[in-house]
């Protein structure tokens, strides 16, 4: 009598169990569902995975002027292991929409008249036509800010980036002098204000910048940490950036993803007054078969600026910074 009663409270007791089982599975589907729909509502942010593919990820919660922890100085010194960043700019692409200078001075807490990319107007002779030459730090394997500096605020990682510690930043002035692209700026006056504790400063984020220090394109090393394109490439509406490894041999502008060796050796890619020896790791490609008319750039800028591009386009000068 006792076995047949607890064989009845055995088979009671899983009935129970399965029954509350397909309720939780239940409530728990209907939660997934909801979790699903509120993430479907999210920001979406695109990130190159390791293998080379671009990938559409939640935007964090948190995410403020970095997605994430920034490493500490000593640790931003070193860059990240196995890593070969390379940049390409795509010349046919450029339209001078100049949502690239805005993207990076948003991404980087920068003042309006503080521009870390500056977009030239080229003519390389005066047969020819003019086009638009978007120009960032270059990021050089052999960069003669890093020789000139006094105090090691400048240096150069293992992965190919060029950093600047405005910690350590005394605001000489000499890796201005010594850069000959000219991609540095002063901060003469104090920087925007922002969110981000003081003492949470890397060098990767260059946030929150110092008054009295140096300032320049750090090709997105925060980003470039948690594999998102940086703020540049994302916000180019032409597509004409490109970012990613060269051991991966792989870089995306957040559209399509391409081989690097196969798209310099195609597109007769070159590093911009390579005569230097600076061996830069950015690229360009030939503005051939242009995928709009010049002008059309002309339009993002204002009305009383335009009449100084009067000389590139006639022929009498070859380049001018806006």
């Amino acid at each position: 009598m006792k076995k047949e009663d607890n064989r009845s409270n055995r088979r009671k007791f899983i009935a129970n169990t399965l029954k509350m089982g397909t309720v939780l599975a239940a409530g728990s589907g209907s939660a997934l569902a909801s979790n699903l729909s509120k993430k479907e509502d999210k920001e979406k942010i695109k990130v190159l995975t390791t293998d080379g593919r671009v990938i559409e990820v939640d935007k964090p919660d948190d995410c403020k002027i970095y997605p994430c922890e920034p490493p500490k100085p000593e640790e931003a010194r070193e860059g990240i292991p196995g890593r070969s960043f390379v940049y390409v700019v795509d010349l046919s692409k450029c339209a001078n929409a100049r949502k690239c200078i805005e993207g990076c001075q948003k991404g980087h807490n920068l003042a309006p008249d503080m521009e870390w990319m500056k977009v030239y107007l080229m003519k390389d002779n005066p047969e020819g036509s003019p086009y638009w030459f978007p120009r960032m730090c270059l990021h050089c394997d052999n960069p003669p800010c890093v020789k000139v500096c006094p105090v090691g605020a400048t240096y150069k990682r293992q992965d190919n980036l060029v950093l600047i510690d405005n910690e350590r930043c005394i605001g000489c002035k000499f890796c201005v002098a010594a850069c000959p692209y000219s991609v540095r700026v002063f901060n003469w006056e104090k920087p925007p204000a922002t969110d981000v504790p003081a003492e949470e400063y890397s060098p990767e984020t260059s946030v929150p910048a110092q008054i009295g220090t140096v300032s320049k394109c750090d090709f997105c090393a925060d980003l470039a940490r948690t594999g998102t394109l940086p703020y540049c490439v994302r916000s180019c509406p032409m597509g004409a950036l490109y970012f990613g490894d060269q051991n991966e041999d792989a870089v995306s502008n957040g559209t399509e993803t391409r081989r690097f060796k196969e798209l310099i050796r195609e597109r007769s890619g070159y590093r911009y007054l390579e005569e230097l020896g600076t061996r830069p790791n950015t690229y360009y490609l030939p503005p051939v078969d242009r995928m709009f008319d010049y002008r059309d750039g002309l339009k993002n800028i204002p009305e009383e600026k335009q009449k100084i591009y009067d000389d590139i386009i006639n022929g009498d000068d070859q380049t001018y910074m806006q």
